[in-house]
Order: structure tokens, then sequence, then C-alpha cells
């Protein structure tokens, strides 16, 4: 039998379920390993009284596909009694008092915390560079970079130290460094997943989401923690997601569009054969390519870095040493709370922050936010309109394999023109997965599927055909 580390959540579910291991023991393997990758901030033992309940209820017969599987959380999602730093300084003695609804929901299916992962400073990145603590490194490549912001949960999925993550994706960060690690990384509907107890970056964009090492990991996890929760004033009034029917899906005559202008040479050639194999090789199944154009997609990264770091610096006018985390010393209060902010956020989101306030102040709203929040509602429903017709929407996850830790540190524009791919499904709400498609240069491709609102079993289904089809399965040399 494969080491448990080896095996997938959806694996690791069914043995324990057939009695070929404990939860304990199961808990234990994962939290034994040593982390050479950096990808968490807080470790945690194995809770042995939640251990405990999961192993009763597995014995019973109840609970889900993943009772008694450990999981590891990105730090920005609120933990009772567990440090939750966000990656800044500015939380971190931060223990929040309760509990965000995933991770309840968690608890609830016997689902076992290995700790909370690293990420980019509030998410503010895709890199896991800007972390206050330390730089999450690559499985495949130790000098590389996992992606970001949830780089960590990526790392910890890829290098073997959890089955399954949850992070959280405002422009691409669940998708992106699933790519860049060689994972499945899946960002439901905006609303089908609570963001109660999510640190806020960006609320009209963000959505939490699994990691896995399979589609039907990805798709038991989301069936864990979606569904309507009334603590969200955002959350869509629907079922949790279902994945009863993952495996029924075909692929014959499925119309999949291939937009241009996520095909053009921005991408590394590299990248773009490895995706053109995997399309031959769905055509094969059957599977009709529709060629469309969306010229809005070449403004949606402008158009994410104005609304996005406005509804940051809103967000993070909370953190003000006052009511929580650490307070930097000032004569007043308004010297307290400047020194407390200069001091204790970091660069990148020091800068957002000016950005953000600077789109939203008098005399800018309309030139900046509001003209973005027009474009953002043409690029929805041209995104819509080609869904009404077809399937899917296929395209690169990330224009780039995994690139070395500071090689783009003197040019932040190609950190974020890294979102270019991604940035669509958060903009207007869509679910959308990256699923491995091979090797470039040794290193990972992600091809991204993106679906109609709503139509998450939908795509989850087409996801998991398509992955049976490709057959991919690559693990870091490693490991």
């Amino acid at each position: 039998m494969s080491s448990l580390t080896e095996l997938s959540a959806t694996e690791i579910g069914a043995l324990l379920r057939s009695r070929g291991a404990s939860v304990i023991e199961v808990a234990q393997a994962f939290a034994s390993k040593e982390d050479t990758v950096g990808a968490f901030i807080t470790r945690s033992a194995p809770d042995s009284e939640a251990c405990a309940r999961a192993q009763v209820m597995i014995d019973a017969g109840e609970g889900s596909a993943l009772t008694g599987v450990p999981i590891a959380l990105k730090d920005n999602i609120s933990t009772r009694g567990l440090l939750t730093t966000c990656a800044s300084r500015i939380l971190s003695n931060y223990i929040p008092p309760y509990n965000a609804m995933v991770v309840d929901k968690l608890e609830s299916q016997g689902l076992i915390s290995l700790g909370k992962t690293n990420l980019d400073e509030f998410a503010f990145g895709a890199s896991t560079e800007t972390s206050a603590y330390h730089v999450t490194r690559n499985p495949w490549d130790l000098e590389r970079s996992p992606g970001g912001s949830s780089g960590g949960s990526a790392a910890a999925v890829a290098a073997h130290l959890s089955p399954v993550a949850l992070g959280s994706d405002t422009g691409g960060s669940i998708r992106q460094p699933a790519s860049l690690c060689g994972i499945v990384g899946y960002k439901p509907t905006y609303g089908r997943v609570s963001r109660y107890g999510l640190v806020a970056f960006a609320s009209s964009l963000d959505q939490i989401g699994p990691f896995g090492r399979s589609v039907e990991d990805c798709a038991h996890l989301a069936a864990v923690i979606s569904g309507h929760d009334h603590h969200d004033a955002t959350s869509l009034p629907t079922d949790p997601i279902s994945a009863r029917d993952l495996k029924t899906g075909s692929l014959k005559g499925k119309r999949i569009a291939i937009p241009s202008e996520l095909f053009d040479d921005s991408a590394e050639p590299g990248v773009l054969a490895s995706v053109d194999s995997a399309i031959q090789a769905l055509k094969g199944e059957g599977v009709e390519f529709v060629p469309v154009s969306i010229p809005e997609i070449t403004v949606g990264v402008t158009t994410y870095y104005i609304i996005a770091p406005a509804e940051a610096s809103s967000n993070l006018a909370r953190f003000d040493g006052v009511r929580f985390g650490p307070r930097e010393s000032g004569d007043g209060h308004v010297n307290v709370v400047a020194e407390t902010r200069g001091k204790l956020f970091g660069k990148e989101v020091r800068t957002r922050i000016v950005v953000g306030t600077y789109v939203l102040s008098a005399g800018y709203y309309d030139a900046y936010y509001l003209r973005a929040q027009q474009v953002r509602g043409k690029m929805a429903a041209k995104f819509e309109q080609v869904l009404s017709t077809c399937d899917a929407i296929l395209s690169p996850t990330s224009p780039c394999v995994a690139f070395k830790i500071g090689e783009l540190e003197g040019d932040p524009l190609a950190l974020k023109l890294l979102d270019y791919c991604t940035i669509p499904a958060n903009m207007g709400g869509f679910p959308a997965i990256s699923l491995p498609c091979g090797l470039s240069d040794g290193l990972p491709v992600g091809l991204q599927l993106l679906g109609g609102i709503s139509r998450d079993e939908d795509l989850l289904q087409l996801a998991y055909s398509v992955e049976q089809c490709l057959g991919v399965k690559i693990t870091p040399p490693k490991m």
C-alpha cells in the first residue's frame, strides 16, 4: 500500500471507511512530515478530540466522503482559538473568538485541521513573497514561487503536507498557484460558499475554494463547505454543491469556447503548446471548440486593479491597532493609528491602500472606480453571452510556469499580469477550475475551465471528464 501521505483525499476517505487506517493515524502521518517548503505559518497538532469524534462518525456510517481527512487552511480564514495573521505583522497576535462558516462546516463533517498556511500579506500578491513571515517555495523547485496569494495552501497539497486545503480567490489566488504547483484548484460561483469569517480583501470579488490532487477531491470538499449562510448577505439561496453526478458526464458533443485574447503571445510558448495538446486530445473525444473574441479581456487587469484596491482600502480601515492586533506608540490617537498602520502594514498593502483611496476620492471616483465597474459589467455580460451557447470557456490558467523567487520583484506589473487569464472569472462571479495538463521545461502547466453562474456541478462534471481524458498525473520530482 502507498504511504498514507501519498494518497488523495478521496482515497484517504475510502481507506478510513474501510477501516484500513484510523483517523488519528492518518492525521499524525501528515502532521509529522517536515515542512521543507514553508507552506505553514501556524502548524497545529491534530486535535485528539476532533479525531475521536470523526472516528465515531465513520464507525456509525455517518459524515461525508472526506470525514476524518486532514485539511490545511489559508491564514486569512478565521479559526476560533488559533492564530489568524493574514501573513501580516498587524495581526501577529490575533486569535479570533469565532470560526469562519466554512470552518464550522468542516468541523461538523469531521475534517481534521493541520494548521494555517502562508499567503501574500492580506492576499495582496501572486507569489507569496509579500508575507511578513517567510517565503513559501514551490515543491517542484525550491528556488521557484508556488504562486499566490494562496501559495501556502497550494504548496502544502503539492508537497503532500496535506491532502486538501482551502484558499481564497480574488483575482486568481486559488487557480494560479494550483497551476504553478501542478494540482487542482477550484473557485466556486461567487456566493455559493459563505465568506463569513474570511478576512476581506475585495468583498465583491473574494471567494473561498478548495485545493486537491484531483477534481474529485475538490468536488467533495466543495460539497462540504458550500450552501446558503444567513450570516453572509452575498450568500446565494442555493443548496450545497453536489458531487453526486460527478462521474456521469461525457465529453462527446460538448461545446467549449476558446477566446483568442487568452491565447496570444503574452503566454509562454511551452504553456500554449501544453494547452494545445490538451485541446487536441479533447477533440478526439468529440469536444467541439468554438473560437470567440472577448475584447474586454484585454482591459481586465487594469479594471481589476482599480476595483480591488478600492475595496481593499475600505476593508482594511478597521486595522488601526485599537480594537485588535499590536499597537505602536504615538502622541495622540491619530499618531497611534498612523504609526501602527505605517509600520505594521507591508509595502504592497500600503501601496494598494493608497491607490484604492485615490480612486474613491472626490473628483476621481467617476473617472476611475465608476468607469471600472461599467467595464466590469460589460465583460461579465460578454462572458454570459458566450456561455449561453457553450458549456465552458477554456484557456491557460497562468501565462507562465513557476518563476524564480525574486525574479519579478522589480517588475510589479509583470506580477499583476500573471492574473490575466484568471481575473475574468472573479469580475463576473463565474465558477472556474484549474487542472494540470502537462509540463513545460519540467514544470507544471495548468488548464482553466470557466463555467456559467451557479452551474458549478456542470463545470465539475466537465472538469472530471477532461481530467480522465488527459490522464495527467504529475508529482514534484522529490515527492
